[in-house]
């Protein structure tokens, strides 16, 4: 018995002793060569590779410093670099018969950088196209080929992900800590795959699914069949929408993205926090639910969405049209229709629009319609198209006292520190240089109607020329005198200030013309008031007659 123990013993040692001597026995740097020559076959592009170390424990060799040569039409700059590529081999073909048979590859912290050209082209699209061109019809028996190389196993562990345009002075977008797995991978099959990894500016993205055959002709036409995830993305610093927007916020993502190599389609929901859409808006505080269907002509570089629901708590809208990729930047042909969405629900979402609403002030209730052209890049859109509101209150504002001025001449209105407004409506236009509002018709029932028109400049300065026909009691005769120099009924008065602090000031040239009008005509059948004296019109309106 000790003796076969003896044995044994010695067997083991001696094995071990192979196992140490083999790799010293077997010059592997000898494959380099044919490592190098395989795998620039495969990819189509010059590979390069550092020293070469075998390891019989895990049947594999280890190469150094990889280096991958990008498209020549992208520049000189390397496609990818990487700390090791570790190559996992059948060890009994390479150990008898020094052949050499790969079972898995597992790129160790890789950097892929990815370029897009204006014209759509990817600099991996010619991956594997310039050697499968130069294949035989029919390969030699026992050749391996791009179209028929594969692998059990191919990793990618703790790479950077680089993705830019080509010829622009943007900045790329990084993703780090990329992790890939694939499973049987071939040139020629469909074969599964699953990526991590964590998004410009925070947040992390999965993505699984199948992808094959490649396509030899343009590796970024290749189909696949995905699901995606991702949580807490920065829309800003993500790449897919230009800073210059002003859009921003955090948005989490469930959805598919499947491709057949010539369109594409995305379905799913995205949940949007702390968003705002526009360079001066603030983020708002509550949670945007988006479910999209959006189709994508990836020859054409655009696409239509067909599905956009935007819900806001009750309140849901309903977003469509077409976008165009132009250049750097993404050109918008959409309409937004939003029918009869709360007031209460949307008043938390104005501030992160760049509405800004009087100070102290607060929109309550009520009942609000746009059907809204929004066209032009991006960082550029005019925003274009009637806009309701109805039965809502403005509460904290006090209309009756900001037109103090004008109800001055005749008697203050009755104060109240809410305004209720039974309609307001208007045709907005909403670009960079500034907001313009047309047609303007509010009727506040404390107060009366007020109609016309103004702008709104980038910085918020208003300049309005308004109409007010105030309420009777309010104002007296001044509203008929003063709208005689008018084709509408009306006092005349402009809008100044800023959106948070408005200030109401009559136009006094407005209000003394039709008031010269009234005096000199008579027209207001009242000649016992003014007596054709300009200066006993305005007393009288006054409620003092002079003598």
């Amino acid at each position: 018995m000790k003796r076969i123990l003896k044995i044994g013993a010695i067997a083991l040692v001696i094995l071990f002793v192979i196992l140490i001597a083999l790799p010293l026995l077997i010059n592997v740097n000898s494959f380099r060569p044919k490592i190098e020559s395989e795998l620039t076959s495969a990819v189509g592009r010059q590979v390069t590779v550092g020293n070469l170390s075998l390891s019989i424990l895990s049947s594999s060799v280890v190469a150094d410093n990889i280096a991958i040569a990008d498209d020549p039409a992208f520049g000189k700059p390397l496609f990818i670099t990487a700390k090791s590529l570790k190559v996992g081999v059948e060890l009994m073909p390479l150990i008898f018969s020094k052949q050499l048979n790969v079972t898995e590859l597992t790129l160790e912290q890789p950097e892929i950088t990815l370029l897009k050209a204006a014209n759509g082209k990817w600099n991996f699209s010619s991956i594997g196209a310039a050697a499968a061109k130069a294949l035989p019809a029919e390969p030699k028996s026992g050749a391996t080929s791009p179209t028929n190389f594969s692998a059990a196993k191919l990793d990618v562990n703790n790479g950077k992900l680089i993705v830019g345009k080509a010829n622009s002075s943007a900045k790329p977008q990084v993703y780090d800590k990329v992790n890939i797995e694939v499973e049987n991978f071939s040139f020629i099959s469909q074969f599964p795959f699953k990526l991590t990894a964590q998004l410009p500016g925070g947040g992390d993205a999965k993505i699984s699914g199948k992808a094959g055959p490649i396509n030899a002709g343009n590796a970024a036409k290749t189909p696949f069949e995905t699901a995606v995830k991702v949580n807490n993305m920065n829309i800003g610093a993500s790449g897919f929408i230009d800073p210059a927007s002003g859009i921003a916020g955090l948005a989490n993502l469930d959805g598919t993205l499947n491709s057949n190599g010539s369109h594409a389609k995305a379905v799913g929901k995205l949940t949007g926090t702390k968003l705002k859409f526009s360079p001066k808006g603030t983020p708002a505080p509550i949670t945007v639910v988006v479910k999209h269907t959006v189709d994508v002509d990836l020859d054409k570089q655009s696409g239509t969405l067909t599905e956009g629901d935007i819900s806001i708590g009750k309140a849901v809208a309903h977003l469509t049209g077409t976008f165009q990729t132009q250049g750097d930047t993404q050109v918008l042909n959409m309409k937004l229709d939003a029918r009869d969405m709360s007031g209460d629900e949307l008043e938390p979402m104005l501030p992160s629009l760049g509405i800004v609403l009087p100070s102290g002030s607060q929109l309550k209730g009520g009942t609000l319609s746009a059907e809204l052209g929004i066209v032009g890049p991006v960082a550029k859109l005019v925003i274009t198209g009637p806009v309701r509101l109805t039965n809502s209150k403005l509460a904290g504002f006090d209309l009756g006292s900001k037109l103090g001025a004008l109800s001055a001449f005749a008697g203050k209105a009755a104060s109240n520190p809410d305004t209720s407004i039974q309609n307001a409506s208007l045709n907005a236009r909403v670009a960079p240089e500034g907001t313009k509002a047309d047609n303007i018709n509010l009727t506040v029932p404390a107060v009366g109607v007020i109609t016309g028109a103004g702008t709104v400049s980038p910085a918020g300065a208003l300049n309005f020329k308004m109409l007010a026909d105030l309420k009777g009691g309010v104002a007296g005769g001044l509203t008929q005198v003063a709208s005689l120099g008018s084709s509408k009924g009306g006092i005349p008065f402009a809008i100044e200030g800023t959106t948070s602090n408005p200030h109401f000031i009559p136009d006094m040239k407005g209000v003394a013309g039709g008031i010269a009008q009234g005096a000199l005509g008579d027209v207001m059948g009242a000649k016992d008031v003014t007596k054709g004296n300009p200066a006993n019109a305005i007393s009288g309106l006054l409620g003092k007659k002079q003598k």
